[in-house]
């Protein structure tokens, strides 16, 4: 009689055991889970502003390449007006 209850007890520790490791288990996979869910929206957000900045880039590029360079226009007149101003010498 002692002997089948002392083996109920062993028996009943190693399930207590079992049971605390699942639950430890099961607690560590929840936490897996939200630390996955944080990385996937820090990294959408992440994604989000480079594409913001990789269009910002390529139409900076765009207008630089397009618009017209005004200051090279106005050089071109300053030089025509510099060689009015010379006076020969004989």
């Amino acid at each position: 009689m002692r002997n089948s209850v002392k083996t109920y007890r062993e028996d009943a520790r190693d399930r207590a055991e079992l049971l605390l490791q699942k639950l430890k288990l099961q607690d560590y996979i929840e936490k897996k889970k939200e630390d996955d869910k944080i990385r996937n929206t820090l990294l959408t957000i992440l994604a989000i502003i480079g594409i913001i900045a990789t269009v910002a880039a390529i139409s900076y590029a765009v207008y630089r390449f397009v618009a017209p360079d005004y200051l090279e226009d106005y050089d071109d007149y300053e030089d025509l007006d510099d060689d009015d101003d010379v006076i020969a010498e004989d």
